[in-house]
């Protein structure tokens, strides 16, 4: 079908890849649009949040921040650290185990997520010695 598509809130998706405390809603998607190469969608986390390490396979992560405080870990033990706020972007290379954390206690984060592929995986890591503070 060649036509614009536009999807309201209430249509997007939550069936796809999901990591414990955090809510992931697909806007562009096969199953939203019939997309065939690009995903995109909308997350948000509550105050205090912290994601369990992950990763999301071949495919690469976009996020632009739209309110909030996100800390971004990544490594091996999770032992690098960056702060984003509200009008950063982040860019997440494909296979890259991380975590992201609310850094406020008080203010959720809400963040558009995009990736280059259709797919939103998300691979769970267990990690014996993650950085936890």
């Amino acid at each position: 079908m060649n036509e614009i598509r536009v999807i309201k809130p209430h249509e997007r998706d939550a069936s796809t890849g999901q990591t414990a405390g955090m809510t992931r809603l697909a806007g562009i998607s096969a199953a939203t649009c019939g997309s065939s190469g690009i995903w995109m969608g909308q997350f948000t986390n509550e105050p205090g949040f912290r994601s369990g390490a992950h990763h999301h396979g071949d495919v690469e992560s976009a996020i632009y921040v739209l309110s909030g405080h996100l800390r971004m870990r990544w490594g091996d033990r999770l032992e690098h650290e960056a702060e984003a706020v509200a009008g950063d972007f982040i860019f997440v290379p494909a296979r890259l185990v991380h975590q992201e954390i609310n850094a406020s206690e008080s203010e959720g984060v809400v963040a558009i997520l995009a990736r280059g592929g259709q797919e939103n995986v998300v691979v769970n890591v267990e990690m014996a010695e993650a950085k936890t503070g």
